[in-house]
């Protein structure tokens, strides 16, 4: 079945069970779903309900898309997502951003756990995405462009929107919140990098390192949509410290960074009613 009857076949069963019309999409990385329990009014759907959705395997991850209003906002978000290291194609992984667009959705907040490589930055702290570094030499876009979608070539000069950047610092600093900024590396996983490999992104101008993200915000761009990235960063990338990475560590940190990493969402939801 062709990309455009995917999208328009898993929109409609999404529809049919929501007269919602959301404006904002947000995807909720490892162990900050959080923020969807926040949600009212809310519709809650399982990821294999929905036609030509996948499910991750990966802890930390719902698999669950809820819709509802939350600080004045209709939004639906995903608790959770899947991976380009789980063994799905970049398509799928791409997959419901393209249906959140075909939803009405046009601002996207995506968030991720992830490991810090800047040492100026400490676990626990919360890293706005200025822009990010490929690392894994595909992209989500190769392949057939359908035009409908977006255009063959498209400018990512700008993919996370510097109006958004400006509302989540303004209220992370009303909030008292440590909001540091930076570039996201986007590195395949499943393995964690070796030191050697820290030591090449932080060359290359990486401040963090994590196994998603890139691939949804490069498609959200294509598709024009106005981008928000915000990562928590659960632990120090390989080799900064001498102890073994963990990914229970890395839920653990998460966890203990919800409350203010719900706080900041909520806030900037509040501020796009402005």
């Amino acid at each position: 079945m062709a990309l455009l009857e995917q999208i328009k076949e898993a929109a409609e069963y999404i529809q049919s069970k929501s007269s919602l019309s959301p404006n904002v999409g947000i995807i909720l990385g490892s162990g900050l779903g959080n923020v969807a329990d926040e949600i009212e009014n809310k519709v809650s759907i399982a990821y294999e309900e929905i036609p030509h959705f996948a499910t991750s395997s990966a802890i930390g991850h719902a698999n669950q898309l809820v819709m509802g209003t939350l600080k004045g906002q209709t939004v639906v978000a995903m608790k959770g997502r899947y991976h380009f290291y789980e063994g799905y194609d970049l398509q799928q992984v791409t997959f419901p951003v393209r249906v959140m667009k075909a939803l009405g959705v046009n601002t996207l907040l995506i968030t991720n756990s992830c490991g810090a490589v800047n040492t100026d930055f400490s676990p626990g702290e919360l890293m706005l995405i200025r822009d990010h570094l490929n690392l894994v030499g595909t992209n989500a876009l190769i392949g057939e462009n359908e035009d409908a979608l977006g255009p063959r070539f498209p400018d990512l000069s700008e993919v996370y929107s510097s109006r958004l950047r400006q509302i989540a610092k303004t209220v992370a600093a009303e909030q008292g919140t440590t909001l540091q900024e930076g570039v996201y590396s986007w590195w395949s996983g499943p393995a964690y990098e070796t030191p050697a490999e820290v030591r090449m992104i932080r060359i290359l101008g990486g401040d963090a390192v994590g196994m998603s993200t890139v691939p949804e915000a490069t498609v959200a761009a294509h598709a024009g949509m106005e981008v928000l990235g915000i990562s928590c960063l659960t632990n120090m990338a390989c080799g900064i410290l001498e102890e073994p990475l963990s990914h229970d560590d890395v839920i653990e940190v998460a966890g203990k960074a919800n409350a203010a990493f719900t706080k900041l969402v909520k806030g900037v939801l509040d501020r796009l009613q402005a």
